[in-house]
């Protein structure tokens, strides 16, 4: 599981073979049954996932007690409750396992030592970050001026695993949409 992890990596950094090392003695593989939450609101996240294979999402509940899906990880990529995992803070929002999923996992206090272990890694670990910044960003703007199509029609271009994968009511909610609503669209663009 660890190479696709190093192949991830070696796209921005070069890493030597002692920290291919590190990488594999810091990042520990996981299996996940599908449906399973391996991190839950209310508690300081534990690790950062980079998923191998598999769906996984974040979610919490509205007002309502109804779930609504924050983000959909598509394979291969890292997904955590990132601003409550780097300051360890109470999460507001769960991570699921979708899927079946692969994961390697890294504690904070692991990743730490990681870095200071690893210029190349910490170089990595920014990128990773101003990533999810960048579009936790785009996302914000798509939901505030793109039309439920839009965000239907972009979905499809830019991430189509997710719709064989991921039941329809969590790739709704993540569109800011009710199921119905997404079924209708789909409805209109098939024809």
């Amino acid at each position: 599981m660890h190479t696709k992890l190093i192949e991830v990596i070696t796209q921005y950094v070069t890493l030597s073979d002692q920290e291919k090392v590190l990488c594999t003695r810091y990042l520990e593989p996981i299996s996940c049954p599908k449906n399973s939450v391996i991190e839950e609101e209310g508690k300081v996240p534990m690790y950062l996932y980079f998923v191998v294979s598999g769906f996984v999402r974040l979610f919490h509940y509205n007002d309502k007690g109804d779930e609504v899906t924050t983000h959909i990880n598509c394979p291969p990529g890292f997904i955590t409750s990132y601003t409550h995992f780097a300051n360890q803070t109470r999460a507001e929002e769960n991570v699921e396992c979708v899927t079946a999923c692969e994961l390697l996992r890294v504690s904070k206090a692991s990743l730490d030592l990681l870095i200071e272990q690893s210029s190349a890694f910490k170089d990595f670990s920014i990128h990773v970050f101003q990533q999810s910044l960048s579009y936790n960003e785009k996302r914000a703007r798509e939901l505030a001026t793109l039309t439920a199509e839009q965000r239907y029609l972009r979905l499809m271009d830019e991430y189509p695993e997710v719709l064989h994968h991921v039941p329809m009511q969590y790739i709704a909610s993540f569109l800011g949409m009710n199921p119905k609503s997404l079924s209708r669209i789909r409805k209109q663009i098939i024809r």
